[in-house]
């Protein structure tokens, strides 16, 4: 395997921008698929792959998802051709034996554990979120992940009835030139941590 060229690590890390203010061009279904079928393949605990989607779209599901954000995030939903909520899966073991199928009765019965369940799903599941930043970006879209949202109003609203719990939300489109805030600052490598 080879480093990718430095264009492409711009387009994904150095230039990228978290955007609050999108173009008119929409994103259509399917690049939304295209998108899950790139970051469906980031890896996860056991292959346990417990995020869980909603692709807000529709205006009615934007003012519903839009009254339960803050009131600065709001408005990026609405303004957004796309926002996707990122949930997680508690009931996420009981599929272990069709993504393990080696060891699926096994894994199933490890993630049951107490107290295993809640941390692998949501750690599990933040990876996939990040994996889904990454990949919009490396098909030429742009993003803007935000929490400041009433996670209980969400569970409610978009995942009655179901054991899936929200973790963030990331509008997704075509960012509006010259709209990011000035970039800020990031820790240095001495900053963050050390060699042991």
């Amino acid at each position: 395997m080879s480093a990718l060229p430095q264009s492409a690590l711009d387009q994904l890390f150095l230039t990228a921008r978290t955007y609050n203010e999108w173009s008119d061009l929409p994103v259509d279904e399917p690049t939304v698929r295209k998108l899950y079928d790139l970051f469906r393949w980031g890896p996860t605990s056991g292959n346990s792959c417990p995020a869980r989607f909603v692709w807000v779209r529709s205006s009615e599901a934007k003012s519903q998802l839009a009254s339960l954000a803050s009131e600065t995030n709001g408005p990026k939903i609405l303004a957004a051709p796309l926002t996707v909520i990122i949930g997680y899966d508690l009931a996420f073991p009981e599929t272990m034996p069709k993504l393990f199928p080696a060891r699926g009765e096994m894994m199933r019965q490890a993630f049951l554990k107490p107290g295993v369940t809640e941390v692998m799903a949501l750690r599990n599941g933040s990876l996939q979120g990040a994996y889904l930043i990454i990949a919009a970006r490396a098909l030429g879209l742009d993003c803007g992940p935000m929490s400041g949202f009433d996670n209980a109003g969400v569970d409610r609203v978009f995942f009655s009835g179901t054991r899936i719990k929200s973790n963030f939300i990331c509008s997704i489109g075509y960012g509006k030139a010259g709209t990011p805030f000035p970039r800020n600052p990031r820790f240095t490598f001495e900053e963050a941590g050390h060699f042991a």
